[in-house]
């Protein structure tokens, strides 16, 4: 096989970015646009790919893997000279070439792989990757011969009118001959238009070189291809990136409630069984196991993991927190910097003050406790297993709950030790223990006036009959 070495061009100002943050480096679902490159590179196999930046380099290079080579481009002068000035720093560069753009974050690793492939099968000279737009512009257009050979690229301000009239675009990415590509870029002049040395130019003097064989690799859908230029550009690429980790967890087996109103970063577990409501939040580097429940309008922030069967309802926060099996968060909670053990139930309005205004203090939780609503636990604190705090208790710094003890008040003290739960002894039935029936007797002036009450008809019955006789 062939050595492939992969150089990332970011050294592109992004004005149209209207902002102060380097293009590069404005988030995607959790990650600066330039991981997805650098995710590319490490599908093709390049162990030390060459990265070449510009002006803000000394904002970028920082969130760059150490095994990555960075090249400054202290003068933009174009794409080409940009792969020049990585020939000069790797020293030597043989086998083939493949050239990624770090603002094209919507290609997939699959896409990258039918480039290298179908470049090695025809054993071409330069595979570009091209896709139709129904709108062209701001893209290089395919130039290509009667026969559909292809001829070049032009670029759209050198274009003409009837070139811009194509719809066949370049993509960007490209893998090529490294030899031929250097002894071609040694031969660019600066464009007319923008006085830039382009990488395409050098690709439309292999094209015309004779014994040259060029191979065109179609994206299956156009949306791989854009490229991010503007704040409307960073949206849509936004939304594609999102559906695809969306995507991911439900063929995983996780319940997404509405998908439309759930926004789940890159690098997210998720167990199956899990049910995910709506207005959930979950950031980069979150693990949440199986059978949970998640929301709705609940926030999981980086270094949250939970175990199984956790619930976790609305206007719940988390932050740097470890959670374990059994645990009930359900209503408007803050915890940051906690260990919670099995088994524990948070009451709603529970927080943790984890902030002393210099440094972030850990909360530990421990196994079956119950924290009553409105708790405020102040850490450094540690709440002991099967302990109860109180509604609105505080818990100061430093003073931690026993195991199994009850507190109450502000700040919290001591109420009592709780104990544990009585079994219920189950009732037997013995006739020969039960107590015998024992009625009350019936007062005698009430027994006389029963009797008077019941004779008193009949005597009038026997008056009314004799005088009958009469």
């Amino acid at each position: 096989m062939k050595p492939l070495s992969v150089i990332i061009l970011a050294a592109g100002s992004g004005t149209r970015m209207k902002s102060e943050c380097p293009k590069v480096l404005h988030p995607i679902c959790g990650r600066p646009m330039i991981g997805y490159a650098l995710d590319l590179a490490a599908s093709a196999g390049a162990k030390h790919p060459i990265v070449i930046l510009g002006e803000a380099a000394d904002q970028i290079a920082p969130h760059l893997p150490k095994d990555v080579k960075v090249v400054i481009q202290s003068k933009p002068l174009g794409t080409a000279n940009a792969v020049l000035l990585a020939k000069r720093a790797a020293g030597s560069l043989s086998g083939d070439v493949l050239v990624l753009y770090a603002d094209t974050p919507l290609l997939r690793r699959t896409t990258v792989q039918r480039l290298i492939e179908s470049h090695n099968r025809a054993n071409a000279t330069c595979t570009l990757l091209t896709t139709h737009l129904a709108d062209p512009a701001g893209y290089g257009r395919i130039l290509r011969e009667a026969t559909g050979e292809v001829v070049g690229i032009a670029e759209e301000a050198d274009a003409t009118t009837s070139q811009r009239a194509i719809r066949e675009i370049n993509v960007g990415p490209i893998c090529v001959k490294a030899q031929l590509l250097f002894e071609a870029l040694a031969t660019v002049h600066p464009s007319q238009a923008k006085k830039e040395l382009y990488l395409t130019q050098a690709v439309n003097r292999l094209a015309k070189q004779p014994g040259t064989k060029f191979q065109v690799v179609r994206l299956e859908m156009a949306a791989e291809g854009l490229g991010v230029n503007s704040q409307q550009d960073l949206a849509k690429a936004t939304a594609v990136v999102r559906q695809r980790i969306l995507e991911g967890h439900l063929t995983n087996g996780v319940t997404i409630v509405d998908p439309q109103m759930t926004y789940i970063d890159h690098g997210v577990y998720i167990g199956h069984d899990t049910v995910i409501h709506p207005g959930t939040v979950i950031e980069s580097g979150v693990s949440v196991g199986r059978r949970c429940a998640i929301g709705p309008f609940a926030r999981l922030r980086r270094g949250v993991v939970l175990g199984d069967e956790v619930r976790v309802g609305n206007f719940v926060e988390l932050v740097r927190t470890k959670v374990s099996t059994r645990v009930r968060i359900n209503h408007v909670t803050y915890l940051g910097d906690t260990t919670v053990e099995e088994d524990v139930n948070i009451g709603a309005g529970t927080i943790t003050a984890n902030y002393d205004g210099t440094n972030k203090l850990p909360t530990t939780i421990g196994r079956g406790a119950f924290i009553g609503c409105d708790t405020v636990l102040v850490a450094p604190v540690k709440v002991g297993s099967g302990a109860v705090t109180g509604a609105g208790s505080v818990v100061p710094k430093g003073h931690d709950v026993a195991p199994r003890s009850v507190v109450v008040g502000v700040p919290a003290h001591l109420l009592e030790r709780a104990k544990p739960a009585a079994k219920k002894q189950p009732v037997r039935k013995n006739p020969s223990r039960q107590k015998p029936v024992t009625r009350r007797p019936m007062n005698t002036a009430r027994r006389i006036v029963k009797r008077a009450v019941r004779k008193a008809p009949k005597a009038r019955r026997a008056t009314h009959t004799a005088r009958r006789r009469r």
